[in-house]
Parts: structure tokens; sequence; C-alpha cells
């Protein structure tokens, strides 16, 4: 089966991006390209922990709905939630109400803050796991990578949770730090051309 399908302007894109309206733009102008805003990172490694268990199309579909609800992922706010905060996520209809997740966004919230603290910024940390691209598997064929089975250690390590290593590659993916559009889609050259253009975070 071929990996990628044509879109409505006749573009090669990767097939995932077919299975919802939604997901168009979403692949289009976000993910694969490199991010070193600590907001987005922030934000992204959040989503794909709520995501854990359920379609990434219902997380996007209710991903204003979170920015909402988490003040904009701002994680020094974030950090400050208290369990009144808890009990009225928990109530909020437009979010995935999982306590376990939301509790960890509050914690992964406090771990940032100690990040930012110790490292100067959650990108310049996390963009030391960028992962050689002569090394990585044929795109979208593995779910994992050494690279992410190490960022997920030593974030779990830092007491954050809900980031196992699929989701860490996941987050990968969508960030930038690795760029999985299939061999052929039209926006795999687009988000190669993002990453050479980028200045990798970091002294």
């Amino acid at each position: 089966m071929s990996k990628t399908i044509k879109g409505p302007d006749g573009k090669a894109r990767c097939r995932w991006c077919d299975a919802a309206p939604e997901f168009l733009d979403y692949h289009d102008n976000e993910w694969g390209y490199p991010v070193s805003d600590d907001r987005r990172l922030f934000e992204k490694l959040c989503l794909e922990s709520f995501q854990s268990g359920l379609s990434w199309r219902t997380i996007l579909a209710k991903r204003d709905n979170f920015r909402k609800a988490f003040e904009n992922f701002d994680f020094n706010t974030v950090a400050r939630f208290t369990e009144r905060d808890v009990e009225r996520l928990l109530d909020d209809t437009g979010i995935v109400r999982h306590r376990g997740k939301i509790e960890a966004v509050i914690n992964n919230a406090q771990r940032a803050r100690e990040l930012v603290e110790q490292e100067g910024s959650l990108a310049v940390f996390i963009w030391r796991y960028e992962p050689d691209p002569e090394t990585l598997a044929e795109p979208q064929s593995v779910s994992t990578s050494a690279e992410s089975i190490a960022l997920s250690k030593e974030l779990k390590k830092r007491g954050w949770k809900f980031v196992g290593p699929t989701t860490v590659y996941a987050f990968m993916q969508a960030m930038g730090l690795i760029n999985d559009h299939a061999e052929g889609c039209t926006f795999r050259v687009k988000a190669d051309k993002a990453r050479k253009a980028f200045k990798k975070p970091g002294p």
C-alpha cells in the first residue's frame, strides 16, 4: 500500500492525513516543522500525554478547549494550579476529563519550571535528543527510537509523568526533531528545508 495519498489540490501527502478533514491543515502547516518555543513544546508534550489510549483526532478537535482550560499551556501559570483547578477541569466537558492526566499536566508544569532553571530552556534540553537522520528508520515505520527512549527515561527521572517512549516519539515527530513525512510526500521536502534553516537551541 502506498504511504501517500493525493490531497484535494493534487499534492502527495502522508496517508494518515486522509483519515480526518482536520488533519490536512495540521499535516501541511504544523507536523514535522522544527519548534524551539518552550510554550509550544510543553503544550505538545501535554497533548500527546492526553492522547494516550485515544486518537489524535479527538485531541486535535479539542485543542482550543485544552488551551483555554490550561491557560494556553503557560507552564509557569499551570504549575500553580491547585486541587480546586483539578476539580474545575474534571467538570470541563470540552477536554478529556481524566484525573491522572490532568494532574500529570500540573506536575509536569512544575517539572518544566525546574528544568528551565537548570538548563536554560525546555528547547535547549529537548533538542539535545535530536536523532541523527542517518540512523533513523524508514519514515512512519516505527513508534519509538533510541532517542525517544532516552528522552523519556530522563524526563521520568526528573519526575515527569505520562511521557513514555511512544508518547515522546510522537512528540519528536510533531515538533520537527524528526522528519517523518513519508517518502514522496510533498511536505517532506518543505519540512527538510525548515529543518536545515532551523537554528538549533543551545550555546
